[in-house]
Formats: C-alpha cells, sequence, structure tokens
C-alpha cells in the first residue's frame, strides 16, 4: 500500500494519532496522512513520510484549504469542498 489517510475520531485522539500510525509504518505504508478538526472546525491535514530505516515516519506539510502534493502521486483537493 503506498498511502494510508486516517482520520481522527473524537474518544480515539490517541488510538488514531499513535498506534494506528506506528502499525502503518511497522507494515511499509510509504506515506500517511493524518486529518483533524481544529478546534476553528477548519480540517487540518498533517502528512508524514516512512523512513524504511527506522520503520517511522517523518513529519512533512500540514495543509489547511488545499492540500496540494506531488508525491506519493500528484493531487490537489479542496478541504473546504468536502
Amino acid at each position: 500500500m503506498l498511502l494510508v489517510v486516517e482520520v481522527v475520531s473524537p474518544g480515539s485522539e490517541t488510538t488514531d494519532r499513535i498506534v494506528k500510525t506506528d502499525q502503518y509504518a511497522k507494515s511499509g505504508i510509504a506515506f500517511c496522512w493524518r486529518v483533524e478538526q481544529a478546534a476553528t472546525g477548519v480540517p487540518l491535514v498533517y502528512t508524514y513520510v516512512l523512513d524504511p530505516a527506522t520503520e517511522a515516519y517523518r513529519e512533512g506539510s500540514v495543509f489547511t484549504g488545499v492540500i496540494k502534493v506531488a508525491a506519493p502521486f500528484a493531487v490537489e483537493v479542496d478541504l473546504g469542498a468536502i
């Protein structure tokens, strides 16, 4: 699998942010995006890239408004339209 997108749910924040992310990394999933809702109601997307040597993710960019990336594939997503 190339990319996993985890949507953080109220009440399972620790599992969604830490446990699942660790499991995805150990499974070798190259990219992980975590979607959260800020206190203002604006969606935030945190991106991570796998470091295969450590089987852990390195932090990437944080997006609000529009996600525009070239990897793992070129995509542009307007978070306000979702």
